[in-house]
């Protein structure tokens, strides 16, 4: 089941998601045009495993990825790439089994009582608090009533600006002050959303203490609360991941995965960088589904991912969507 159901121009969409592949395509993947401009080669499985590492699909995962492709003994050009696509696009796919109650879903599958529990995570300067707002103007054009809890208590300028988007998108957000107790802050906004009848609860957290041990025993510790108040937990745990620091993405989702039981990804700022193939490294290694990908910078600058079109706009095969 997908987050827009009503009201989404999916070619708008889609059009907005290649624009923001671009950087990616012409840096590293889109070199795989060059690479299939001439006969089949030794050299050029060397240049593809090169391609493909170089925009941080993953050193493993590359090579796992040729030696597949490879195997099949193909000597076209164009049927190589095709098995290529396949590839990356069966990557995506594998990973793409919903672990969370609210996303990827079928279109007929219950949904659990409301309100729905979204915990939110990442470092900061990810994008973390922008992507609250992001979804909190998904769901409010869905017409769903969305409260959001100011969890990062370490930063003043966290809570102002939940605050903000608050205000701008229009849904309310509760908060306490600088240094307050996260949890109590989860605790407080999902009583809230229980007694004013909203349908959505998005948990903003802080994503950095005084150290990595400290932040995630706070993040387990919010967790552990949202499941004494909702025994089911968190519907969807999101984490919000940063296209631009390339592997040390997957460090991160290591860590957050360990601490939070992560259900789904949000990729923010994938426009401003060549290192998309990160998507790749994070389904192979962590079976992690990415869910929406950031595109700009507005409020509804917010898509949901689909991996064959994902690959299609990589790869710059627009036809391959419509196969």
């Amino acid at each position: 089941m997908g987050l827009f159901s009503r009201g989404r121009d999916k070619q708008a969409e889609q059009a907005a998601t290649d624009a923001a592949l671009e950087k990616t395509r012409r840096s590293f993947l889109g070199r795989i045009t060059e690479v299939f401009a001439a006969d089949v080669t030794e050299e050029t499985w060397e240049t593809l495993e090169e391609v493909l590492i170089s925009a941080d699909t993953g050193v493993q995962t590359t090579l796992d990825l040729v030696e597949r492709v490879r195997a099949k003994n193909l000597r076209k050009a164009d049927d190589v790439r095709a098995a290529i696509a396949s590839e990356l696009t069966a990557i995506l796919e594998a990973a793409d089994a919903p672990r969370g109650r609210l996303w990827g879903l079928p279109e007929d599958a219950p949904l659990p009582e409301r309100p729905w529990i979204v915990l939110v995570v990442g470092v900061n300067g990810t994008g973390k608090t922008t992507a609250i707002g992001r979804l909190a103007h998904a769901y409010i054009q869905e017409g769903y009533q969305v409260m959001a809890a100011a969890g990062d208590t370490f930063r003043a300028a966290a809570i102002e600006q939940i605050q903000g988007w608050g205000r701008s998108v229009g849904f309310d957000v509760i908060a306490q002050g600088q240094g307050a107790d996260p949890a109590a802050v989860a605790f407080d906004a999902i009583s809230a959303a229980q007694s004013r009848g909203a349908d959505v609860v998005l948990i903003d957290t802080a994503g950095r203490l005084q150290n990595k041990q400290n932040l995630m025993a706070e993040l387990s510790k919010v967790r552990r609360v949202i499941e004494r108040h909702v025994p089911r937990g968190p519907d969807e745990v999101l984490l919000v991941l940063d296209a631009t620091t390339g592997q040390n993405g997957l460090s991160q989702a290591r860590a957050f995965a360990e601490a939070v039981d992560v259900t789904s990804v949000m990729l923010t700022k994938l426009d401003g960088t060549g290192k998309g193939g990160i998507v790749f490294a994070i389904a192979q290694e962590f079976g992690l589904p990415v869910r929406f990908v950031g595109i700009g910078q507005r409020e509804d600058d917010l898509a949901e991912f689909d991996p064959r079109s994902f690959v299609a706009s990589l790869l710059g095969e627009p036809a391959a969507r419509d196969r």
